[in-house]
């Protein structure tokens, strides 16, 4: 994607919850973290952002999916 967000720039985020998930339904086997973020934009004022981390077989931590849902 090119050009500017509908959601217009970031205004603000705040971690509300993270937690560790082994094994997820639908998912490749494996260690997942999912952060959720109270998040306001300046075109949607208040959402919720959930980031799902996957750990790698080196250590890292890597994105494995980013959703946004309006609060």
């Amino acid at each position: 994607f090119r050009g500017p967000s509908p959601l217009g720039q970031c205004a603000g985020r705040k971690l509300a919850s993270a937690f560790l998930q082994k094994d997820p339904p639908e998912a490749p086997a494996g260690e997942y973290v999912v952060a959720q973020f109270e998040t306001s934009f300046r075109n949607l004022k208040q959402a919720v952002e959930t980031v799902t981390f996957q750990l790698q077989p080196d250590g890292s931590w890597k994105a494995a999916g980013y959703f946004i849902k309006p609060a």
